[in-house]
């Protein structure tokens, strides 16, 4: 027998890996540019609709309201529904809500819509650093994670630039048009990304697991172990009320303060 892991060592770094590490790396740039948006919108839309400061901060507040919301909402979908679904909803979600708000009316509207925008982004990405949907599968292929952060520049580097092209020529509405593009590209593209061998096995669908594990192998020009793919020991998983147990409260409420 061999588990997912051994199965992952032995066929090793290949054409699959370089795949999948640009197009979930290319979710870093999309998630950039919608975040880092508002920050070369607000200007524009203080003056069209006569902000007060406190206004133009609640855009930006309410788009990481909806992030930590939706985060724990599709992260415990995830766990439940796979990997696989929840990102593709959160792409649908974050691009829809995203090309939407290009057309706000109203500030309210805009703010609504921006706080949906940043529920849908955090689908494919809990938290800046870690506890990323996508890392939950990407990270059970890709040695190299580390280089996905450059992405995240990119993403921010881009917008800036568009930002100065675009804002004095077409205006704002049309660098948000703009910026929901590489979004939809990555639904585009989204039937190459499979679901996670390791959440099928913790799922008891083998099958599944396996034909991941074959597609992994076969476009690596790799040999599978032998044997059969044998389920992991069932351990017992985490609960919230964790986090605040004695043995846990420092840590949790030290990395609570640092994020």
């Amino acid at each position: 027998t061999f588990t997912v892991e051994e199965a992952v060592e032995t066929i090793g770094f290949g054409m699959f890996h370089i795949m999948l590490f640009l197009i979930m790396g290319s979710t870093g740039v999309a998630e950039a540019m919608e975040i880092m948006l508002i920050a070369v919108v607000s200007p524009l839309i203080r003056c069209e609709w006569q902000l007060q400061d406190w206004q133009v901060a609640l855009v930006t507040t309410m788009v990481f309201f909806g992030y930590m919301v939706f985060s724990i909402v599709l992260g415990l979908l995830a766990d439940r529904y796979g990997r696989w679904k929840i990102l593709l909803l959160s792409f649908l979600w974050a691009a829809y809500f995203s090309l939407l708000t290009s057309f706000a009316p109203s500030y309210i509207w805009f703010v609504f819509l921006r706080a949906m925008v940043g529920g849908g982004v955090s689908g494919h990405a809990q938290g800046r650093e870690e506890n990323r949907q996508i890392v939950a599968m990407c990270s059970y292929f890709n040695p190299f994670l580390s280089l996905g952060k450059v992405f995240w520049l990119a993403g921010s580097l881009l917008i800036i630039g568009l930002a100065s092209v675009v804002n004095p020529t077409i205006g704002w509405r049309w660098l948000i048009r703009i910026a929901s593009i590489p979004g939809i590209l990555l639904i585009l593209v989204f039937k190459f990304i499979p679901e996670s061998a390791r959440y099928n096995i913790s799922t008891g669908n083998v099958a599944a697991a396996m034909a991941t594990l074959r597609g992994i192998a076969k476009m690596n020009r790799a040999v599978m172990p032998e044997g059969v793919l044998r389920e992991p020991t069932k351990e017992r998983r985490g609960k919230f009320k964790d986090l605040i147990h004695p043995k846990y409260l420092r840590t949790t409420l030290q990395i609570w303060i640092i994020w």
